[in-house]
């Protein structure tokens, strides 16, 4: 799914990060306010040593005394100034973090915000590894800027901008001379700043290329392994690490031209008011005195220092837009299962199912379900049979608005799914899928998924119910036992068991969705998971995706799927009498292994 071709302005993007900051207004001026201060202070020192010089020290015609009485005068002025300013400066950079860190953090939460809300087929076609670098790195390169860019650019701005009134005040001539150095080197520096965005839009791109490739691999590393296909990986691993490391390359190519811009007009700039300054002191113009040359040249000294930080920033606002393409292109995109402007808010849903004349396709028009129509009684329980691929798996992600249907329309109740907010919809549905997902965490989160209205009780009925209490009580801690990724060292038979029992904590209201829950058990565990089935479909409209007979025998009524259309429709007993294309079926099953 492209995110959107057309590259945004610089400057929309560092609008729309800072457009983050209006609830922190309050501290932002305080810290502008103590930028100004700091500002203030630390430039008026150049002015306190030019007074030294020209009163103190060479200033033969005022008294030694007096000279000295001044210049103890002057110099506390000087330690109290810099002193306080290092003390602003410590606490102007602790607001700037915590400014920071609070934006990035708003940020980032709507960034996991937007990814909950996208459709599954977002999902589908974007690699995990993608979505991690946009979540993690994008947003560490933006947390970088925001933290220290933004503010200190703005300090860094005012600091230059103090200088050269200081420097026109002072001496206007001299100052010119200074200022005529600057057009050259911001040329220069705004062409570094150009190459420097593109390098970092490719480190992005390759970056996430790279963790896609990584994630894919690591999941999937039992299969490269079981294939001998090691060497393989190894070589595209690094074929896109070449990649990257090139455009790294390319990044510190072009960054490293920075610091010699800048130390190289420093040292023109340098030469160039020794030089007038020297001409004119020693040819006792008039115009300059030592006092003034001197604090010149510790202005020069001062400019450059924020100059060379503003190009340092420079770079980072570079990566950090980099960076913001590709995270607000993800805040962008469209929601197309979005919630109605004026959603149906049903009390009781009695769980009357229809599909008519439906046509779905994941992609394009490469149609997964072709003019489908049945329906559903309330309380009914529904078996859907069918080779692979035939869409069995999709009736059941409409239901839910997982997708939705290009033409026709899928109703509960008759009314169109698509009236629904979709947690209201989905508060009333049950899922157990064929690969139950289990997260890293005790078994009792699993079950509960965190949800605060589940107490131990609750979570202890779901899993006897659903013939789960047995193995769980026997772990070492019993609900309390951590899980890791994926539930390693349980069974498949165990996952499901879990997932039924999350399943049932959750009490859905009406529909009790069951994806193949039974297609990858022992024998003996699809006997327990066929007792909790009877109880579970007890008064819910249930649709089962069958696979083992036990399951196609006892439904109310079964949906035979071929090619995503609908070929035949009956009991067990009717469709067996018809020798078509269920009974084939039947027999190819019963033939299996299961």
């Amino acid at each position: 799914m492209t995110e959107g071709k057309k590259k945004p302005p610089k400057s929309g993007l560092a609008r729309r990060l800072l457009a983050y900051s209006p609830p922190y207004w309050r501290w932002m001026l305080l810290s502008l306010i103590l930028i100004l201060t700091l500002s203030a202070m630390i430039n008026f020192l150049p002015v306190l040593i030019k007074r030294i010089t020209d009163s103190c020290l060479l200033n033969n015609e005022v008294a030694a005394d007096d000279r000295l009485k001044e210049l103890t005068q002057l110099s506390w002025l000087y330690l109290m100034l810099a002193a306080g300013g290092h003390l602003i400066r410590y606490f102007q950079g602790l607001l700037t973090a915590w400014l920071g860190q609070r934006i990035i953090y708003d940020l980032r939460v709507d960034l996991f915000k937007k990814v909950t809300r996208l459709h599954q087929a977002y999902f589908d076609r974007m690699p995990v590894g993608a979505l991690l670098t946009r979540v993690t790195s994008d947003i560490d390169r933006l947390e970088r800027f925001v933290t220290d860019g933004v503010v200190g650019t703005v300090a860094d701005v005012f600091m230059l901008v103090s200088i050269m009134v200081y420097m026109l005040l002072i001496n206007v001539q001299v100052a010119l001379v200074l200022f005529a150095v600057l057009p050259l080197m911001f040329g220069a520096l705004f062409l570094i700043n150009g190459r420097l965005r593109e390098a970092n839009r490719q480190i992005r791109k390759r970056q996430a290329s790279l963790n896609a490739l990584l994630q894919e691999d690591l999941v999937g590393m039992t299969t490269i392994q079981l294939f001998n296909r090691e060497l393989i990986a190894q070589d595209e691993f690094m074929e896109r690490n070449t990649d990257l490391r090139a455009a790294y390359f390319e990044e510190v190519r072009w960054f490293s031209l920075y610091f010699p811009v800048i130390e190289g007009g420093q040292a023109v700039a340098f030469l160039l008011i020794l030089g007038a300054g020297g001409f004119l002191l020693l040819n006792n113009t008039g115009l300059i005195s030592l006092g003034v040359l001197i604090a010149f040249l510790t202005y020069v000294r001062n400019f450059f220092r924020p100059l060379g930080s503003l190009s340092d920033k420079a770079g980072m606002f570079q990566m950090a837009m980099a960076a913001a393409e590709r995270v607000f292109a993800l805040i962008d995109i469209p929601e197309e299962i979005a919630d109605p402007d004026e959603p149906l808010e049903p009390e009781k849903i009695d769980g009357n199912i229809e599909f008519s004349n439906v046509w779905f396709a994941y992609e394009d028009e490469n149609w997964v379900l072709k003019n489908l129509s049945f329906s559903v009684r309330p309380g009914s329980v529904v078996a859907v049979v069918g080779a692979t691929g035939a869409g069995k798996s999709t009736i059941v992600n409409l239901i839910g608005r997982f997708y939705d249907v290009q033409q026709g329309s899928v109703m509960i109740d008759s009314k169109d799914v698509r009236a629904f907010r979709r947690v209201d919809l989905r508060r009333r549905l049950g899922y157990v899928f064929q690969d139950p997902f289990i997260f890293a965490g005790t078994v009792a989160d699993n079950i509960s998924l965190l949800n605060p209205d589940l107490g131990s009780g609750d979570l202890i009925d779901a899993a006897k119910t659903v013939n789960a209490h047995g193995f769980i009580s026997d772990m070492p801690n019993g609900y309390d036992t951590m899980l890791n990724e994926r539930g390693e060292g349980l069974s498949l038979g165990q996952k499901q068991l879990l997932s039924m029992a999350r399943t049932l904590a959750q009490n859905p209201k009406l529909l009790f969705v069951l994806d193949e829950a039974t297609a990858s058990v022992d024998t003996a565990t699809e006997v327990l998971i066929q007792d909790a089935l009877g109880k579970l479909m007890h008064n819910r409209t249930s649709i089962v995706i069958a696979h083992r007979l036990s399951t196609i025998r006892h439904a109310d009524r079964i949906l035979v799927m071929r090619h995503g259309e609908l070929v035949d429709a009956g009991t067990h007993d009717q469709l067996m009498v018809r020798r078509g294309y269920y009974r084939q079926l039947y027999e190819l099953l019963q033939r299996s292994p299961h």
